[in-house]
């Protein structure tokens, strides 16, 4: 039985789907915008070390030392909000009775936010002023979420004082490590995914081409069918993409980012690759042109994106969680669900290119 596997699958290789395959990644070199797009994310992964420091400022502006940021308190609560912002590094507090000379404070400059508070039936209101449209905004509006969620956790434990049953004591905020937390939630799963929907995209363009050109019919003039024709575009694009997230990952562990897993990464990405290159040669064959094959193929990636990363474990945590030798038995039963579905996808769309008329193309 699995000597006659192995002979299916050697004369599948042997047909012409491979030379197509290499035909489409001979083509691939001499397109600038996606030798571009790899460029870039060889950059990112290869300086990843230095790159870091920066992304990770504005990711989590509070990772920047030295950063220091006077906010004018003001209000019923000003004590309470005061007490929560102390806590914080990058934040300096001035109390004001008269909220008119906190604003006189925000405009001159002697301020950059403002926390208006407001006690209303036993609930703690803080409005927070921030300046408008600049890099200062982000950085305000980081810091005083945090001071917010300083002020809630203070006023959570002050008020469980009273119950008659004490609940558990909250545990002490430690933080995080912002670097980890971008290099492994942010920077990792951008490096793994985006060769997948590049892979999709090429593919869409790849066949589109083909159609608008007239040259599929070129092709056809050959003993070879539509079938293995899109099978050796699909199986050029596929390749590529596990490469590339695992040449990425390589170069990330050279720069010091430590990377389990990378066998089952591997497969996560290969899974997805296929499922994603599969969906693109469907659109392909639906579409009308390459500008409605192109969006088609966008809004439904977003789409399929969303709705996993509603999931509880989505392709990005899962990333996440192989890399950082994290990963429980659900991670990967969900690795394998993904492969298994992508055979499932890959299987019932090259049923659907069978029922293809390639003369209407």
């Amino acid at each position: 039985m699995a000597k006659s596997l192995v002979g299916r699958l050697i004369a599948w290789l042997e047909s012409q789907r491979l030379t197509i395959a290499t035909r489409e990644l001979r083509v691939l070199k001499r397109e600038k915008t996606i030798v571009l797009a790899l460029a870039i994310q060889l950059f990112v992964a290869a300086f990843s070390g230095f790159l870091v420091v920066g992304l990770v400022s504005l990711y989590d502006p509070s990772s920047v030392e030295g950063l220091q940021i006077e906010a004018a308190v003001t209000g019923d609560a000003s004590e309470e909000m005061q007490a929560a912002i102390d806590n914080q590094q990058s934040l300096n507090a001035t109390v004001y009775t008269d909220t008119a000379d906190a604003y006189e404070a925000f405009d001159e400059g002697r301020a950059q936010a403002i926390f208006e508070t407001a006690v209303r039936e036993d609930r703690i209101e803080v409005t927070l002023t921030a300046p408008e449209g600049s890099l200062e905004t982000t950085l305000v509006v980081a810091e005083g979420q945090q001071a917010l969620r300083a002020l809630e956790r203070q006023q959570h434990a002050e008020r469980a004082a009273h119950l008659s049953v004490q609940p558990l004591e909250l545990p002490e905020d430690r933080g995080g490590n912002p670097y980890f937390d971008f290099m492994y939630t942010i920077l990792l799963p951008l490096l793994v995914f985006l060769p997948v929907f590049i892979s999709g995209s090429i593919t869409v363009d790849s066949i589109t081409e083909e159609i608008d050109r007239g040259t599929l019919e070129l092709l056809r003039v050959a003993p070879v069918s539509l079938i293995e024709i899109l099978d050796g575009k699909a199986i050029a694009m596929i390749g590529i993409a596990p490469i590339q997230a695992m040449a990425w990952l390589a170069l990330l562990s050279l720069n010091g980012v430590e990377i389990a897993n990378p066998g089952w990464l591997f497969g996560l990405v290969t899974a997805s690759a296929v499922i994603v290159v599969s969906l693109a040669v469907a659109v392909s064959l639906l579409a009308a042109n390459r500008r409605s094959a192109q969006l088609l193929f966008s809004v439904g990636v977003l789409l399929l994106f969303v709705a996993l990363s509603l999931l509880p474990i989505n392709p990005a945590n899962t990333a996440a969680l192989l890399a950082i030798d994290s990963a429980s038995t659900l991670t990967y039963l969900v690795v394998s669900s993904y492969l298994l579905a992508a055979l499932v996808v890959a299987t019932g769309v090259r049923q659907f290119v069978g029922r293809v008329d390639a003369n209407r193309l």
